[in-house]
Parts: structure tokens; C-alpha cells; sequence
């Protein structure tokens, strides 16, 4: 075997061994594309099933089918927090999708962060939901923030704690959803915000 051979015999080695090096590479890029846009659109779609049941809530705080049991709108909302709020409504049911005329209690709060210590991502909190005396209706979503701020009649802000939730008027959402598990720790981050909702019923005063 001639020297001139063994040169050949090495460069190829050294050529195969860049392509393999290349493909590896670009193996390891396709799958982290593959698992940041499945992240980027399950995120996206949990974010779209908060959102719409969150403003659909919302807009109906001290909303009663039957407006005798609820005619005062300033106790319609019972107490708020940073990232709580309960209030007073009147919730659809399959036989009367527009209320049944009987007053209902709706809670929204956001969870401590030591309950999902078990998941990869250490930001992800429990949103949940809690009619009446019911239990605790929750859903791990990747829930990362869930910040309220509150305003009056004229649209200043009221700072907390608020002693007299019958002065608000209108409300600002700030929601934020991340990746519960993310390829190499990169975690894929969504933000919405609701800027002054105001539930109808509240402006009847």
C-alpha cells in the first residue's frame, strides 16, 4: 500500500466524518424545530381556551336572568386580589343557557407555585376556577402570570388592597402562558392582555 493510498484512505476518513458530524447537526436542529413549534402552538391554543372563557366570565359580572335577585351592580363584585377575583353572576346551565335566574358565585385565582414542583418548568402555576361552594376547578396550562389591575369610574387606578370593590369599573388582564416541558430548558413564552374590560351590568349604577 503506497503512501499516496493511506492519504486518500485518511482524507476520506476525515470528509466522512464532517458529513456525519453535519447530520448529527442538522438532526439535532430539525428535532428542536419540531418541539418548539408544537410548543409555540400548544401554547398558543391553551391561551385561545383561556381567553375565551375568561372574557366570557368576566363580562357578566352582576349579569342575573333575573335582574330583582342582583338589582344592585356596586355588590356584584365580592373581593380582588392581585391575581384573584369573586364575584357575583348568574351562570348558564344546559337547560337555560342564558342563566337561570338564581345567583351565582364565581371565583378565578391563580395557585402557588409550589403545587406544580413536579414539573420541568419551575414558573408554571394552576389557574382554576371555583363555582359557588364547588370544588376547585383547575388545569395545569402553563399558566405563568395572572395579574389584574382595577379601575373607577373614571378611570383611575385603584391601588390594592381594595377595601371597596363597588368602586371598580373596568379591569386589566395581564395573562401569560409558558411551555410545561420544553426541549433543552427553552421554553416558549405567550402574552396577552386585556386592556379596561368592563362587564355591562357594572355601568348601571
Amino acid at each position: 500500500m503506497g503512501y499516496s493510498t493511506l492519504i486518500d484512505i485518511l482524507g476520506s476518513i476525515m470528509i466522512g466524518g464532517i458529513l456525519l458530524l453535519i447530520l448529527l447537526r442538522l438532526n439535532d436542529a430539525a428535532v428542536a424545530n419540531s418541539f418548539q413549534y408544537n410548543a409555540d402552538l400548544i401554547i398558543q391554543k391553551n391561551l385561545v381556551e383561556i381567553v375565551t372563557l375568561l372574557e366570557f366570565d368576566l363580562r357578566k359580572i352582576g349579569y342575573c336572568a333575573n335582574w330583582q335577585a342582583l338589582p344592585d351592580p356596586t355588590k356584584a363584585i365580592i373581593a380582588v386580589d392581585t391575581n384573584s377575583i369573586t364575584y357575583l353572576t348568574d351562570l348558564p346551565t344546559i337547560a337555560n343557557p342564558y342563566g337561570d335566574g338564581i345567583v351565582d358565585t364565581l371565583r378565578y385565582y391563580l395557585g402557588a407555585a409550589s403545587e406544580l414542583s413536579q414539573t420541568p418548568n419551575p414558573r408554571d402555576r394552576m389557574l382554576y376556577r371555583r363555582e359557588n361552594s364547588g370544588l376547585n376547578l383547575g388545569s395545569n396550562l402553563g399558566v405563568t402570570q395572572f395579574e389584574f389591575k382595577f379601575f373607577d369610574t373614571f378611570g383611575a387606578l385603584i391601588p390594592f388592597p381594595i377595601s371597596v370593590p363597588g368602586e371598580i369599573q373596568s379591569m386589566q388582564i395581564d395573562l401569560a402562558l409558558e411551555d410545561v416541558a420544553a426541549y433543552d430548558e427553552q421554553y416558549r413564552r405567550v402574552f396577552w392582555r386585556q386592556i379596561r374590560l368592563a362587564a355591562r351590568n357594572l355601568g348601571n349604577r
